[in-house]
């Protein structure tokens, strides 16, 4: 993308944010509790510190550029390009959950793989997973309501544990995501996780047919773990070495595989799985042949949306995917503003 057009998108994203809180101060400025862009952003601003410049979420992150082959057979079920058979061009980011730029790659939290696959008509089509199958809030409150309890105590600097027992206790939907984590310890790679769509899409065939689909990336490498050994001696920034190393030796591979709903599966939760029975296809393959060092790439720049998709594909009524879009694009124009 050129720099004509990264100034436009920079432009409508600082637009979008200033309408976000214009509308956010103009709906009901006694009401601070309401789940707004603006405020959820705030809250991970307070979570996490501000590090201008920066992502307010998954900042600590890593450069990639590939390609992805769709399979044909999925133009039964939507008519995306992604699908044509032909090699798409794909900017990607792996990252690691969190506004901590410094965090420590050993943190039991989700490591994320965002996806922006360059089209051949021009559109762009997102996807935003991460490595637990499923997410830690149903609705935008419960996510508010965590960065909230992550807010640090200024007299320990940490966030405050009765503030989390309060908020496990009073969020029931936090628990899959919670009992995944505790249950599983990180990757030793990138290269060595399965990412997630985690909610519901809709595919769109020629004829308009719907079909509720959720997807997954299975890594080629295998999925690993590191044991409780090999976790305490890990380097801080393990995570991005490991993925420059393995590129320099060769390619890596992810197989998309992508879930068929039925009548009764959910569409509007993501913490809830669907059945381990639906029917499943392969649609393609990711791959990724280099990495680097964000600073010095193109998907810096990237706001990674998952409400940015391209014809044949569509989001459900999941209200935590509909809200992402607007809290991303107030963390993006803060960002590119240099706050």
């Amino acid at each position: 993308m050129n720099r004509g057009s990264w100034l436009a998108i920079t432009a409508m994203l600082i637009a979008f944010g200033a309408a976000c809180r214009m509308q956010a101060d103009s709906s009901d400025t006694s009401d601070r509790n309401a789940v707004t862009a603006d405020a959820t952003v705030n809250a991970l601003e307070e979570a996490y510190g501000i590090h201008r410049g920066e992502r307010r979420n998954h900042t600590k992150g890593t450069c990639a550029l590939g390609s992805f082959v769709g399979e044909e057979r999925v133009s039964k079920y939507s008519r995306s390009q992604l699908f044509s058979g032909q090699p798409i061009p794909v900017v990607a980011r792996f990252s690691l959950a969190g506004g901590n730029p410094t965090a420590h790659d050993t943190e039991k939290s989700p490591r994320g793989m965002a996806l922006e696959f360059r089209l051949p008509d021009g559109a762009l089509q997102h996807m935003t997973m991460i490595n637990t199958p499923m997410f830690f809030a149903a609705v935008p409150r419960t996510f508010l309501d965590k960065m909230k309890a992550l807010k640090p105590d200024p007299r320990t600097g940490e966030p405050d544990p009765e503030a989390l027992k309060a908020f496990a206790a009073s969020h029931p939907d936090n628990a899959g995501q919670a009992r995944f984590l505790a249950d599983h310890n990180p990757p030793p790679s990138y290269a060595n996780s399965a990412y997630f769509g985690i909610h519901t899409f809709r595919f769109i065939h020629r004829n308009d047919t719907v079909t509720l689909v959720r997807w997954r990336f299975v890594p080629q490498d295998g999925e690993k773990e590191l044991s409780t050994a090999e976790l305490a001696t890990m380097p801080a920034n393990f995570l991005e070495d490991a993925l420059i190393r393995r590129t320099a030796q060769g390619p890596m591979r992810w197989t998309m595989i992508v879930t068929i709903g039925q009548a009764g599966d959910t569409e509007d939760d993501p913490t809830q799985l669907w059945p381990s029975n639906r029917q499943e296809l392969t649609a393609g393959v990711l791959t990724i042949s280099s990495a680097m060092r964000q600073h010095r790439a193109g998907c810096e720049n990237i706001n990674y949306d998952p409400l940015m998709m391209a014809d044949g594909v569509a989001p459900s009524t999941d209200p935590v995917l509909l809200f992402r879009s607007p809290s991303y694009g107030v963390s993006a124009a803060r960002r590119l503003q240099g706050q």
